[in-house]
């Protein structure tokens, strides 16, 4: 079996006296996809903006969080900003937000590969194009001369996922990459990261509050509730053999169609 790509190990983050992430751990290896769930508020993406060295100053960060058995906890900014992007990398969960509105799609991936690869500026621009054809966008030379307002929603999400994988990164994290889009673009947000992974080889963090999602892409399942791991396995451990009764309630506040007799929701 492989070593990890990226080890978490204890992981603690508080604001003042708020303690958002207490005691989180987990391994992803190379080409594995670990499937972060829980209700908002449970600290998921509190724990993946420390992961990235994202938080700010205000937060207190203990623990450690280890790429190729390097501490980045701690790190100087400077080691951050050249592992952000090219070893790791992620897909935030509003792409209008997280993309400039003034610069085109195609200018800001072409921007992400300047600077972790010695290219010209024409030829990021051609992978900037490659990378929006790689990802599903119609006309991609086209399309990378817009701003990201002509973009649809899962339109912008698949050029973030571009810009994501610019630089063949070892970890993608994607934080809840599939909120506000309806049925048909998640799944074909989805079936994008895949070919984004079969692409690049890499290990993929999937932070979500959807079930589904997670038990159609997912190998494990790390569950939290109030910054807290509770439980963690394989998929099917989690969906069939569940242990914690908050796993329990966390499956059974879906609905399900499948169900021949009507049954209250569980809050």
């Amino acid at each position: 079996m492989s070593s990890p790509v990226l080890q978490v190990t204890d992981l603690h983050v508080s604001f003042g006296d708020v303690r958002a992430v207490r005691g989180v751990s987990y391994a992803v290896r190379p080409g594995e996809v670990l499937g972060i769930v829980g209700e908002s508020g449970s600290g998921k993406s509190v724990t993946s903006a420390a992961v990235m060295g994202l938080l700010p100053p205000s937060a207190t960060v203990t623990g450690s969080v280890k790429l190729h058995g390097k501490e980045l906890i701690g790190a100087p900014e400077r080691e951050l900003t050249a592992v952000r992007g090219k070893s790791i990398s992620m897909v935030f969960q509003d792409p209008l937000s997280a993309l400039t509105p003034v610069y085109r799609v195609g200018d800001q991936i072409a921007e992400a590969v300047r600077i972790h690869q010695k290219v010209t500026k024409e030829q990021a621009a051609v992978k900037a194009v490659d990378l929006l054809d790689l990802v599903g966008i119609p006309n991609p030379g086209q399309r990378a001369q817009a701003f990201p307002h002509e973009f649809s929603g899962g339109m912008r999400q698949r050029a973030m996922i571009a810009m994501a994988i610019a630089n063949d990164p070892d970890v993608i994290i994607c934080d809840e990459p599939t909120t506000a889009l309806d049925v048909t673009i998640q799944a074909q947000v989805l079936e994008v990261l895949k070919t984004a992974q079969r692409e690049t080889g890499a290990a993929i963090v999937m932070i979500t509050h959807d079930l589904g999602v997670v038990a159609g892409f997912a190998d494990r399942v790390l569950v939290m509730y109030a910054g807290r791991p509770v439980e963690t396995g394989d998929v099917d451990d989690i969906y069939y053999r569940m242990r914690m009764p908050y796993t329990v309630g966390l499956l059974k506040s879906i609905p399900r169609v499948d169900k021949g007799e009507r049954q209250p929701l569980v809050p």
